[in-house]
């Protein structure tokens, strides 16, 4: 990778020799557990979703109007979650694994 990009990225490639541990952490977990850290595609249009509700009026009479629009609109989003999480089996027992039971699964 330096022979590569070494001459048009020296700081960018010095970085990450300097910090290989840090970043090198992902590569312990198995492939599932991997893709549940990186993967952000649900979180970017749950956000969108919210900022498109809020972005089309100009002010809201309270905080609590925001609120109540934010949970309705929350609510109407959670219903369209249908699908199964891919491999949640193999999933949950990595978790368990790697993190015991510091993280609390409720199905």
């Amino acid at each position: 990778m330096g022979r590569i990009w070494g001459t048009k990225y020296p700081a960018s490639i010095r970085s990450w020799r300097d910090h290989w541990d840090e970043l090198s952490t992902l590569f312990k977990y198995p492939e599932q557990i991997r893709r549940m850290i990186y993967t952000t595609n649900a979180i970017e249009h749950f956000n969108r979703q919210l900022r498109k509700v809020t972005k089309t009026k100009s002010a809201f009479v309270s905080d609590d109007a925001l609120l109540k629009q934010l949970y309705l609109v929350t609510m109407n989003i959670t219903d369209k979650w249908m699908m199964p999480v891919r491999d949640w089996g193999s999933i949950r027992m990595h978790r368990m694994i790697y993190f015991g039971d510091s993280v609390k699964v409720r199905l």
